[in-house]
Parts: C-alpha cells; structure tokens; sequence
C-alpha cells in the first residue's frame, strides 16, 4: 500500500523562495517541457529495444524523474561540470548530450559518446561539461568535489553538479565529501534524487531519519527538501543554490522528491517481484511531472494543444532517427580495444 513515505510531503527550504511560473522566461518553460519530453520518449523506446533484446547492456531508466535533471541542468552554462551515476541519461541529454550518440552508445558502437566502450552506465561527453558517469554508488560525488576544487583554485567562476539517488547518502565518500566542500566553501552543488527505493528496497527499510536533507546541516551546508516532480520548483531551487555557488558561497544539498517508473533496472515495473505494488505507481505515475507540467502550459497559454501534438510527434521522429544512426554504425574495431585505456 502506499503509506507516507512513498508520497511528497511539504518541503522545507532555506535556499530560496519558490517564485511563480511567470518568474520563468517563456523560451525556457518550452526547452524544458521539451527536454523532459525527449527523455521520456528516449527511455520509452529504449525500454522496448531492451525487451526485443536489441540492446543488451543493463539500463536504469530515468522515467519519472525527469524533471530533476532538467529544471538543474537548466540553470547550468555549458563549462559547468555534471557528475551521473548508473542512471544516467536524464542527465545526459539534460546537460545537452546528442541523443543519436547516447542511442548509438546503448548499441555498442563506436559511433557513440564513448565509442561503444562504455555502455548505458557510462556515458562520457566532455565537450559538454559532462566527464562521464559511473556505476559505483556515490563515487562521482568526490569527483564533482575534486572539479569544484579545481575550478576555486583557478578561481574560474563554473560550478560542478553531482547527481546521486538516496542509497548514496550510506556511503563515506558521500558524508567526506560534504565536509570538503563545506570546509573549502566550493562551488558544488549535491542533488539528491530520492526516488524512495535503494536498488530494491525501500529507503524505510535502510534509513533511520529519511529527511536526507538534513544530513547537510552537520556540515553547516544550506540544505532543502523539494518537490522532485515539480520543475518549476526543481528549476527555481537549483537556480538560487548555483548563483549562491557561483558568487563563492560554498555548496548547497538538494534533495528532490521523485519516483522512478521502471524497476531498478531494466524495461519491468518490479511489480510482480512483489517489490511494490501497483497501486504505489499508479500514484505516481498519476503525478507525472511532464503532465503536471504540460497542464500547467496549456492553462497559461503557453503552447496550445496543437504545438503539443506537434512536438511530440517531432520528439518522437528524433528518437527513431537516433535508433536508425545506432543500428547503422560499425562496432569498434577489435585491434583498437586498448586505445583508450591509460595506465
């Protein structure tokens, strides 16, 4: 049964005032709406191809939580630095990833963001301020805190991000890497995407206090708890914490309340496993952030239902073009296996 855990409760913040959609310029409402659209399409059609065995590597889909990656990646330039973990392609495309390069990836070929080495786990986009993804839970935490270090030592005025899901907040590297960041006051930004589950089990049974937020106040580092699936809210949020960072006031802990549809991983709902029922996702499915979202467009005028329509299909289009360029592009050369690898 859904109990209280499993549902969004009023957050507490000490960042920043949640402002009103009008606060937001129209251009970018239409480029998020469309980027957590694209995401959920992309996840869609690769939840499909993972079940036609088409695409073998293991897949942690992102569904459901779009709107995390999206309102945080909208408030970044592109020289700032975002860390992923195992389920990475919301942020991925969020930072400005190529779609037709991450598909291309997921299908081992040397046409893909790391040259079909890396897998769905490790995508890799230098170029675009996003250095790579890892499936060692909380090890890109330290890492995002090593760039903020660099960036404060060249006293560069770019923020590093690092994603990670509640299980994260079990690790050392996670309470060290706070205390860093605090002690050297760096511009890093903590979001926690707390979808409620730790691979398979829910975060009730793991932790004793489940307001995550508050383990940044140990480390005298302002800390809030907001509504994940609220992009405007997620957008606001990380928008106050990255001008606060940027401006050299030190790190920030974002803890978004969020779910993800699928299973841990995988194209199944982990329903049948008796993990949890389907009552609990079709709570959460029915507070789907893109329909939140686009209602909350539609009412203001902001797209009309034809430039919906329009939209989707052309998302749609993208994704089966990037599935096309995948299929068609050569697997890496077995002479070249070593060519990336240092010692």
């Amino acid at each position: 049964m859904i109990t209280e855990q499993h549902m969004i409760n009023k957050p507490h913040s000490d960042l920043a005032t949640i402002d009103y959609i009008e606060s937001v310029p129209q251009a970018k409402l239409r480029f998020m709406y469309e980027m957590m659209l694209q995401i959920r399409q992309a996840e869609g059609k690769i939840a499909d191809l993972v079940s036609q065995r088409k695409i073998i590597c293991p897949c942690h889909l992102y569904e459901g939580q779009e709107a995390v990656a999206v309102g945080v990646c909208a408030s970044l330039e592109r020289e700032d630095y975002v860390f992923s973990t195992h389920r990475s392609h919301g942020h991925y495309l969020a930072k400005g990833g190529d779609l037709k390069a991450m598909m291309a990836e997921l299908f081992g070929r040397a046409t893909g963001c790391s040259k079909g080495r890396g897998g769905s786990m490790h995508l890799a986009a230098p170029d675009i301020g996003f250095p790579g993804s890892s499936a060692i839970v909380a090890g890109t935490i330290p890492l995002a805190v090593g760039v903020a270090l660099s960036f404060a030592i060249q006293r560069k005025e770019n923020v590093a991000v690092s994603f990670f899901g509640d299980g994260a907040t079990c690790e050392g590297a996670f309470y060290e890497s706070l205390n860093f960041a605090a002690l050297k006051k760096l511009p890093v930004i903590f979001i926690c995407e707390n979808n409620y589950y730790s691979t398979h089990m829910p975060i009730s049974s793991i932790q004793a206090n489940t307001d995550l937020y508050k383990r940044g106040a140990v480390f005298n580092i302002p800390s809030t708890q907001i509504d994940g699936n609220d992009i405007i809210e997620v957008y606001q949020t990380a928008k106050a914490a990255i001008e606060r960072a940027r401006n050299g006031k030190g790190p920030a802990l974002i803890e978004c309340l969020t779910y993800r549809w699928r299973g841990h991983v995988g194209p199944n709902y982990d329903i049948d496993k008796g993990l949890r029922e389907q009552l609990e996702v079709d709570w959460w499915m029915n507070n789907c952030p893109i329909k939140k979202f686009e209602e909350m467009l539609l009412k203001e005028g902001i797209i009309t239902d034809y430039e919906k329509r329009h939209i989707t299909e052309r998302i749609r289009q993208q994704v089966e073009d990037a599935v096309v360029f995948a299929e068609r592009g050569p697997f890496p050369e077995f002479e070249d296996k070593i060519s990336q690898v240092y010692k």
